[in-house]
């Protein structure tokens, strides 16, 4: 091991998991390192800048189009004065008028605050499809039945704060419900939907409930759980990104990794130890349980728990508390063992839809970061951060060589260490087991020709039989029956050895008296 742990380990300092604006708070690669809060200001500014970039595109129209009317009025000959309406000029510029409103609209829908998710004009008919039948699918029933079981359990938590209980179901029912007619916005618009309505009612608890942010972080983490089990199915892995493709191409790509071992990370984490082995299991398993929850902080709890578990398998293998250094190459090797189904959607879903405070700051926020580094470097995992070179990577990766089994020297493959004379041996009796297949299945054929050629011989010995009695007839036309075979000697007669039994007289015969 020792030769594995001369290259320096993988290292990210902590400034780099920090947001770029430094703000403070934690960032992430889905949101190209920034906080979720200077993220959603980014949009904002762009939008922004976006809106007033098609107001001054919707001035320079108009005056295009008035000096455009202008020169036709002018170049035509002057008609008889007939009466006429006297708003000649307004019809004249009625089509800006129509795009004026136009873009009114489409500022106030990319403004759309909090209060028009709760005005009636919100509140449409959904349009019925009538492609689709009314017929459940077949989980439906057991959607169905979480989504009420959340609910009860969301009103239960709300009857203990009484009247602002009521008001917080209110919000969230009518939120919830006016999102199922948003489908067809990017997530990034849904995102920020939801994100505007955990603000806005954010701020209202923290008025009610003035300096007490225990009891509004409990209020909020609530109403995430009841929300997202509501609007999973159309927020989680929407069709209007390409995660699923995504998460195609880093199974992949993990899959392909199959071949990187712990000592190639310069994890300090001992397997052969039946504690950290349990440990590590726990983390794997934790790790891969993301994809089954439906809320972002039960997604977020499974990271955490996870990343315990690998603080306690270090902490047992060098009996001393882990650092960050130790815990991010561990954290990269339970990701490539667990391969964790839809992990860009996961990741993607919480940095969406998570209450943005729980990601900026705490163990959380802490953890999660860190898994989007570890998913960052496996997309970009080379042969120089595994310290191997691109000759010794492109040949793992192909599957042509193995890092239990040593390249040979032609292929400039790396020495074995500490730990490869097992690795070795076991390999040899692979290779062992794999030649006795190949001579048995051999064998097996060899018996199986022999056998084919028995019944050939057999079948021409009877058909030359058949012939021989077709050509040369037996007399009478039929087969005489075969003479009967000598009976065998007594072998109980005392004379049955003796060649001069034919020179002796015949036997006495016995015979009758009268009496």
């Amino acid at each position: 091991m020792s030769a594995q742990m001369e290259r320096p380990a993988i290292h990210v300092d902590q400034s780099e998991l920090l947001c770029k604006k430094g703000c403070g708070f934690y960032g992430n690669a889905a949101c190209q390192g920034l906080c979720s809060k200077c993220w959603r200001e980014e949009n904002q500014q762009s939008r922004q800048k976006q809106i007033q970039d098609d107001w001054a595109l919707a001035a320079r129209l108009q005056k295009e189009e008035e000096a455009a009317y202008a020169s036709h009025q002018g170049s035509q000959p002057q008609p008889q004065p007939q009466p006429q309406p006297q708003p000649q000029s307004h019809s004249s510029i009625s089509p800006f008028s129509k795009f004026e409103d136009k873009k009114t609209n489409e500022k106030s829908r990319k403004v759309t605050t909090v209060k028009k998710f709760f005005s009636p004009s919100a509140r449409m008919q959904p349009k019925k499809d009538s492609g689709h039948p009314d017929t459940p699918s077949p989980g439906s029933s057991r959607i169905s039945a979480e989504m009420d079981r959340a609910t009860h359990e969301f009103i239960d938590f709300l009857k203990t704060l009484q009247k602002p209980g009521r008001e917080i179901f209110k919000q969230c029912r009518a939120f919830t419900e006016s999102m199922a007619y948003k489908r067809d916005m990017s997530a990034e618009d849904q995102s920020e939907c939801v994100q505007d309505f955990y603000q806005n009612l954010s701020d209202k608890l923290h008025a009610h409930y003035k300096g007490a942010t225990e009891r509004v972080e409990l209020v909020m983490d609530e109403v995430e759980k009841y929300m997202m089990n509501r609007l999973y199915e159309d927020c989680f892995c929407p069709e209007t990104t390409d995660d699923e493709k995504k998460d195609l191409v880093i199974q992949k790509r993990i899959r392909a990794l199959h071949w990187v071992t712990i000592n190639m990370l310069a994890a300090p984490v001992n397997e052969e130890i039946p504690a950290v082995s349990d440990n590590v299991v726990k983390a794997i398993t934790a790790v891969i349980e993301v994809d089954s929850k439906r809320v972002p902080r039960e997604k977020l709890t499974c990271v955490t728990t996870c990343s315990k578990h690998i603080f306690n398998a270090i902490k047992i293998t060098k009996n001393e508390a882990a650092s960050a250094d130790d815990f991010l190459p561990t954290l990269i090797y339970i990701v490539l063992k667990a391969n964790p189904p839809r992990l860009h959607s996961n990741i993607q879903y919480i940095t969406r839809y998570s209450n943005p405070g729980r990601l900026m700051q705490g163990e959380d926020g802490y953890y999660f970061t860190n898994l989007c580094c570890a998913v960052a470097f496996i997309e970009k995992l080379d042969g120089k951060s595994l310290n191997l070179s691109q000759e010794e990577f492109e040949l793992y990766m192909s599957g042509q060589a193995s890092p239990q089994k040593p390249l040979s020297p032609s292929a400039g493959g790396p020495p074995s260490g500490s730990g490869s004379a097992m690795a070795e041996q076991a390999h040899q009796s692979l290779d062992l087991l794999t030649g006795l297949g190949a001579r048995q299945e051999k064998v097996l054929e060899g018996a199986r020709r022999l056998e084919r050629d028995l019944i050939d011989w057999c079948d021409g010995v009877e058909h030359g039989v058949q012939d021989v009695l077709e050509r040369f007839p037996l007399e009478g036309g039929a087969a005489a029956a075969p003479a009967p075979a000598p009976a065998p000697a007594d072998p109980t007669a005392i004379d049955s050895d003796n060649v001069e039994n034919d020179k002796l007289p015949a036997p006495l015969q016995p015979q009758l008296f009268a009496r």
